[in-house]
């Protein structure tokens, strides 16, 4: 007589992640990040920057619910993890490669800075998921999120300057972001109070952009 084959343990189905509180607010930020792609290749940058600093804001709210929550499964916070690390490569690595490359109006010559930014970000996340943080509050190098925080408040003064000179500024200063997320230098974890920090800011500059936008209308 054979002996039974032992039964495989129960295996969740992948929309079961969905209803977690946590990852809703994940793909909410995922969203944003796509809105923010399509309105940078419409050559709407106001719009897009705002979609990009509300991608920044759910990411930062998706761990403190995270952390908040009771009862979550090692697989949900498993799941969690490799979701919120693929939703950032999209956020902070594609929206601004094509960010940078749409207001450079597709020219060949932002084709390798785009390649860099979104190899940098693969590079970065996946050094994170291995290594973490060096503690509770300190990264190794510059954090992703930060780079789109700056890149808002940068191009605020959009308008002031001649396209092309702006242009190769941004491209410079990307090329600085993305030297910084790689480098051997510890840098803080904003976290705590500066979740209501970044709300403000978040607020404030869709404000600002969204009376660009009016204006310009």
């Amino acid at each position: 007589m054979t002996n039974p084959e032992p039964q495989q343990p129960h295996q969740p189905t992948m929309l079961s992640f969905a209803g977690d509180l946590p990852n809703i607010c994940s793909l909410a930020g995922l969203l944003c990040a796509v809105l923010g792609i399509y309105y940078a290749i419409l050559g709407n940058f106001p719009v897009a920057i705002i979609g990009v600093l509300w991608a920044v804001l759910f990411d930062w709210a998706d761990g403190i619910i995270a952390r908040q929550m009771t009862g979550r499964t090692d697989h949900h916070r498993a799941f969690g993890g490799q979701l919120d690390s693929l939703i950032d490569i999209v956020s902070f690595g594609v929206f601004p490669a094509v960010f940078l490359l749409s207001y450079g109006k597709f020219s060949p010559w932002f084709l390798p800075g785009a390649f860099l930014i979104v190899a940098t970000s693969a590079i970065r996340l996946s050094y994170f998921n291995i290594f973490g943080l060096i503690d509770d509050k300190t990264y190794m190098g510059l954090a992703l999120d930060n780079n789109v925080i700056i890149l808002a408040f940068v191009f605020l003064f959009e308008g002031f300057i001649n396209h092309t000179v702006f242009s190769i500024i941004l491209y410079a200063l990307l090329m600085v972001f993305l030297v910084l997320n790689l480098a051997p230098v510890r840098t803080p974890k904003f976290a705590g109070k500066w979740f209501y920090v970044l709300m403000v800011y978040t607020l404030v500059l869709t404000v600002i952009y969204g009376w660009i936008v009016w204006n310009r209308g």
